[in-house]
C-alpha cells in the first residue's frame, strides 16, 4: 500500500489536478483508492464533485478528534474514489495542531485505522510548508512532486528536497521521492524544454517519463465536479494521466 504525498510549496502547478486526476486513473485501473484534501482552498473536494455544505464533517473534524475518518469519508461524485473532503474551516487545524503534543504525527495515527482498506491513499497538499504538509510527508510512504517548466522551478524543487530530507532524518525515515511530474508542460516553449532537460539532469531517477501537456479540457474539468477521465477521456491530459498511472502501479 503506497500513501503518496502530493507536494509543492508553490501554487498553481497542478498539485491538485494531478491528485484528482490520478486518484480516477489508478480506480479505472481496479486500485482501491482514497484521497485526502488537505488545503484549506479545498479545490479537490469541489473538483470531486463535493459540495462542502453538504458535508456533516470534514477532515478538519478528523483532526481536531470531533469525528471518525471512516464517518467522513464520501465517495467522489462521477469518479469511484473515496475522499475525505475538506472545507475552509481546515484553517482551524493549521493553528490548533501547532501545539499538540506530537503534532506531526496525528495524521499518521489517523489513518492506521483504514490503511488496510486501500492500494493508495493520495494527500493533496497545501501551496506551503505548514503543519498540514507536514502530516502529510510524516504519514508518507513516497513524495509526488508536480513541476511546472518554467524559471524558478528548480529552486523551489530544491528547497522541497531539502524538507523531505529534514524529514527523513527526524520523523519518517522510510519517506522517499517517488517522483517528479513535469505538468502544463507546452513543447513548443524553450524555457519548458531547458527546464525539463535540466530536471532530467539533476533527477535522472526520480523523474516521471511522463509529462502532462498544457491542456485547456484539463483546466476546464474540476470546474464542473469531474477528472479529465469523466469530462473528455480522449483528450491528451487524459492519456498522459493514464501513462502517469501506469508508471506508478509498474512499482507494485
Amino acid at each position: 500500500m503506497k500513501i503518496l504525498s502530493i507536494v509543492n510549496q508553490k501554487g498553481g502547478v497542478g498539485k491538485t489536478t494531478t491528485s484528482i486526476n490520478l486518484s480516477a486513473c489508478l480506480h479505472k485501473m481496479k486500485r482501491k483508492v482514497l484521497l485526502i484534501d488537505l488545503d484549506p482552498q479545498s479545490n479537490a473536494t469541489r473538483g470531486s464533485g463535493i459540495d462542502s455544505v453538504s458535508l456533516k464533517s470534514s477532515v478538519n473534524d478528523v483532526l481536531l478528534d470531533r469525528a471518525s475518518i471512516k464517518e467522513t469519508i464520501v465517495l467522489s461524485e462521477h469518479d469511484g474514489y473515496d475522499l475525505l473532503p475538506a472545507t475552509p474551516a481546515l484553517t482551524e487545524s493549521e493553528v490548533s495542531l501547532v501545539s499538540k503534543n506530537d503534532r506531526e504525527f496525528i495524521l499518521k495515527n489517523i489513518l492506521k485505522a483504514i490503511s488496510s482498506d486501500y492500494d493508495y491513499i493520495l494527500m493533496d497538499c497545501p501551496p506551503s510548508l505548514n503543519i498540514l504538509t507536514v502530516n502529510s510527508l510524516v504519514s508518507a510512504t513516497g513524495v509526488l512532486i508536480p513541476v511546472q517548466c518554467e524559471f524558478y522551478a528548480l529552486q523551489g524543487l530544491s528547497e522541497l528536497v531539502n524538507t523531505v530530507n529534514q524529514i527523513q532524518n527526524s520523523s519518517n525515515e522510510s519517506l522517499k521521492i517517488e517522483g517528479i511530474l513535469r505538468t502544463m508542460f507546452d513543447s513548443r516553449n524553450n524555457l519548458s524544454n531547458d527546464v525539463s532537460e535540466q530536471l532530467a539532469e539533476y533527477f535522472p531517477s526520480e523523474l516521471y517519463k511522463t509529462k502532462i501537456p498544457r491542456n485547456i479540457r484539463v483546466a476546464e474539468a474540476p470546474s464542473h465536479g469531474k477528472s479529465i477521465l469523466q469530462y473528455d477521456g480522449l483528450s491528451k491530459g487524459s492519456l498522459s494521466y493514464y501513462s502517469l498511472a501506469g508508471e506508478i502501479i509498474k512499482d507494485e
